[in-house]
């Protein structure tokens, strides 16, 4: 299952990527927001990303209009470690290098196609352990 949230700036991304997750089979729960009309990222990002902090849902995905609000929002709920990405590669490297929880994308700076890439290969991608799960300790570390 995959946390998805947005505010209204993410919203029309947000439905566009909950319906490409769905046509693929993967089930997904939606923390809001369910219209275009202004509302407060911190409320969406934060039940998101409780819902993966709590193991209710195995990674999440949440998209404002830069994507930089709402992933600050996500990091600071304990135990997340959501990376702000806007090409596949980044994708990929957060999850083989930062075994990351949680995806933030901006909708104001890519468009539905990219999106899909970049969720495809956050979603399929390893975490590669080794040298870097000591990293990712030593950043758990710090909310201790």
């Amino acid at each position: 299952m995959i946390a998805i949230a947005s505010d209204h700036g993410g919203y029309n991304l947000k439905e566009h990527i909950k319906a490409y997750l769905v046509a693929k089979g993967i089930s997904c729960q939606d923390f809001g927001t369910d219209s275009t009309a202004s509302c407060d990222y911190p409320v969406f990002g934060k039940a998101a990303a409780e819902a993966v902090a709590s193991g209710a849902c195995e990674k999440g995905i949440v998209i404002c209009t830069t994507g930089i609000g709402i992933s600050i929002t996500a990091n600071k709920v304990k135990g997340i470690r959501c990376a702000l990405c806007a090409d596949p590669l980044s994708a990929e490297l957060t999850r083989r290098h930062n075994n990351a929880n949680m995806l933030a994308m901006g909708a104001g700076m890519i468009g539905p196609n990219l999106a899909e890439r970049i969720v495809d290969v956050f979603l399929t991608t390893d975490f590669e352990g080794g040298r870097h799960a000591r990293r990712v300790s030593q950043i758990m570390d710090m909310e201790k």
